[in-house]
């Protein structure tokens, strides 16, 4: 079927509302916004699905969601009786539909025969995994499209152990949403009806509470926060997201006195009108929170995203101006703070572990090791880092106390397995209250650490590629560099070339190839005579090609010189 065909039988469905049709009727004349919205369905990834919101096979909507949801309603029916019985948590953030959304996928797997435990409101996506945990589901769904731009909406998919979902029954959902039609196979009920007949139980704040209580269990050392909390200040934001109700009162409890919350964007709005990115890695959204902070005289600056998984921090610097720290920065701080606070208060576990993706700093390994930690890479995605925290730890091989990514995601404790905001906003407010205690910011602390442990520095360039014609560059791109690795980059030689598809490495100067632990994923990496190392990738969830820098050296100088160099280069690669 053509995507022309496709459009009109989508025009002519009795499934779809008038208002529906006249969006698509709108289009009727543009033959390339038809073909952008049924040349394929959405891909659904390991992470789930992720795209712009309107009508259309290739969109967000409705009509989608019940369609993938039925799909994974299937997974979950072949797991048996006991499969469906234990059910499954939706949840979902402040996005324009984001409710709707979640409400007719419940309704999807109630009427498949599958128990939803529905959150009664939006809340952050941590506590999704939390509650597929505490409750004992088969699986749980996410409504969210985390910092994308509000055009953007999602649907993330996790199994039993409140990690996302494996490969194994990712590719089984995709197959399945290939077979099923997209109208005709899906089984749906009223939601009324579904919640008065219990098929659907509603969650909230005794959820909460529990979710709480084990974030509180994070606190290393409470009397560091008592001892600045009369003078110590600090700003939160939410970005319009999930993080208002339960980061403030997390940090109320850990004994903080001054959390300025910043008001405009304290407000639930899935339009996020005073950011044009609810992204805490783009330090322009910060704009409002450095006003209030410099007026305030405030030590730092918090943000989480709109499902609050990331978190972000602009730190004062001493001179009454705000820095951001960057997510491989911040990460290595909290390290270091974690690893100290632990042996300070006997908290330390025996073998303890740092976990870290393969695009993010090699500084957090050198931290680790002058401290006595083992440190492990994993691929890109919280659902690699949940897996080797789970095989390290119950084959007794050592006990994960961090597991981050430079994207400004961090997991503490045992009771998520995914990016949690909550817990890291309290992890690193009591952090930056202890060196506020020893009379430090954390820029001071972050220099201090450089001054320790050396200077490393950390670039990604995302090459954008938006649209059906992105896609096909995207690709090209991956198969050029494999077709023709290079052995020089910016005038300097390429030590190994790394390809984590199949595993390989290969050494330049002799030509001998290695295996490495890692493979299956489509990423290239390049390990430079300079000590740095590029890393290549396509994004899993945005039309763009991520390139990462990781440098190191022995001055400030020398590192920021080596990721200008390498910029270039990756910029290059657009062409």
């Amino acid at each position: 079927m053509s995507y022309r065909d496709t459009y009109e039988r989508w025009l002519n469905s009795p499934a779809l509302t008038q208002a529906e049709k006249d969006e698509l009727l709108a289009i009727k004349d543009d033959d390339k916004e038809i073909e952008s919205r049924f040349f394929d369905q959405l891909a659904f990834g390991t992470a789930g699905l992720r795209g712009t919101m309107g009508v259309g096979l290739y969109r967000m909507n409705i009509h989608v969601i019940r369609h993938a949801t039925q799909a994974f309603a299937q997974v979950i029916l072949a797991e048996g009786q006991e499969a469906m019985d234990r059910g499954i948590a939706v949840c979902y953030d402040c996005r324009n539909n984001s409710q709707l959304f979640a409400r007719e996928a419940a309704c999807v797997m109630a009427a498949n025969g599958v128990n939803v435990r529905l959150f009664d409101a939006l809340r952050p996506t941590p506590e999704l995994s939390f509650a597929i945990r505490e409750y004992g589901c088969i699986a749980g769904i996410n409504v969210t499209a985390s910092h994308n731009p509000k055009e953007y909406n999602g649907y993330k998919v996790y199994w039993e152990d409140g990690a996302q979902l494996p490969p194994v029954h990712a590719d089984e959902v995709a197959r399945m949403m290939k077979e099923l039609d997209v109208f005709d196979c899906v089984k749906t009920m009223d939601y009324d009806q579904a919640v008065k007949a219990g098929r659907i139980t509603l969650m909230g704040q005794e959820t909460d509470e529990k979710f709480l209580a084990n974030v509180m269990g994070q606190v290393n050392d409470k009397a560091a926060v008592e001892k600045v909390a009369d003078t110590f200040k600090m700003v939160y934001t939410p970005f319009h997201g999930t993080g208002y109700k339960l980061i403030p009162e997390a940090l109320k409890r850990l004994g903080m006195k001054h959390v300025i919350c910043v008001p405009e964007q304290m407000v639930i709005d899935g339009n996020f009108p005073t950011v044009v990115s609810p992204n805490p890695e783009n330090p322009e959204g910060f704009y409002l929170a450095v006003d209030i902070a410099k007026k305030e005289g405030a030590d730092f600056i918090l943000g989480s995203d709109p499902d609050a998984d990331r978190v972000g921090i602009m730190v004062n610097t001493g001179d009454g101006e705000f820095k951001v720290i960057s997510g491989n920065q911040t990460g290595v701080l909290l390290l270091d703070y974690l690893i100290g606070a632990m042996k300070r208060t006997g908290r330390l576990p025996e073998k303890p572990v740092a976990l870290k993706t393969i695009v993010t700093t090699e500084m957090a390994r050198k931290v680790a090791q002058v401290n006595g930690l083992q440190c492990y890479d994993t691929f890109t995605g919280f659902k690699f880092l949940a897996e080797k925290k789970d095989k390290l730890e119950n084959s007794g091989e050592g006990k994960v106390i961090m597991s981050y990514e430079e994207s400004y995601g961090y997991m503490l404790g045992d009771y998520v397995r995914d990016k949690d905001a909550v817990t890291a906003a309290l992890a690193l407010t009591e952090m930056a209250a202890w060196y506020a205690g020893q009379g430090m910011t954390l820029y001071d602390a972050l220099m201090a650490l450089y001054e320790k442990y050396g200077y490393y520095g950390e670039k990604t360039l995302n090459l954008v590629m938006p649209g059906l014609d992105g896609l096909k560059k995207m690709a090209k791109l991956m198969a050029d560099l494999r077709e023709q690795p290079p052995v020089n980059i910016a005038g300097v030689a390429v030590k190994e070339q790394k390809d984590y598809k199949d595993g390989s490495v290969v050494d330049v100067a002799t030509g001998g190839r290695s295996q490495m632990e890692l493979s299956g994923s489509n990423v290239l990496r390049y390990e430079m005579t300079d000590g740095t190392s590029l890393i290549v990738r396509p994004s899993g969830t945005e039309p763009k090609v991520k390139v990462y820098i990781l440098a190191n050296g022995q001055t400030k100088a020398e590192c920021d010189e080596k990721v200008s160099k390498y910029a270039a280069w990756a910029e290059s690669l657009q062409k």
